[in-house]
């Protein structure tokens, strides 16, 4: 367990990574505060993102902490992206999501909105590396 790091009042973004369209979702004290939306991989895309999490940082006052499902090579660049930009990182194993996923609402079903949810719920339960 890693609570050290999340604690009450802490922003959370969970990031469920694919080849070319990225997932977020947002949570605050285990309460979803946006629906889940789209990241490109791109960089006008990661801009867009890194706006949010700092808009959103100044309108809760708030620390966060962003985490993402290592898939294959295709998290690096926005992994790298956020690093470089001071965001802190981590890393959600996806065999965890896989299986809390399923615990969730019994269906091993594949959805990435779904996996974003699960991610931040992860990040949020401190079930991180």
């Amino acid at each position: 367990m890693n609570n050290r790091i999340i604690v009450p009042n802490t922003l959370v973004l969970g990031i469920d990574i694919a080849k070319e369209n990225h997932y977020g979702q947002f949570i605050v004290n285990g309460e979803y505060i946006k629906k889940p939306f789209l990241i490109k991989n791109t960089r006008e895309s990661f801009e867009c993102l890194l706006d949010s999490i700092r808009e959103l940082k100044v309108k809760y006052n708030l620390d966060y902490v962003v985490g993402m499902e290592p898939t294959g090579h295709y998290w690096k660049n926005l992994a790298y992206y956020l690093k470089n930009q001071g965001i802190d990182l981590c890393l959600v194993n996806p065999y965890h999501v896989n299986k809390t996923k399923e615990l969730e609402d019994n269906s091993p079903t594949k959805n990435d909105k779904k996996d974003a949810k699960i991610i931040a719920k992860l990040i949020y339960q401190g079930q991180y590396l």
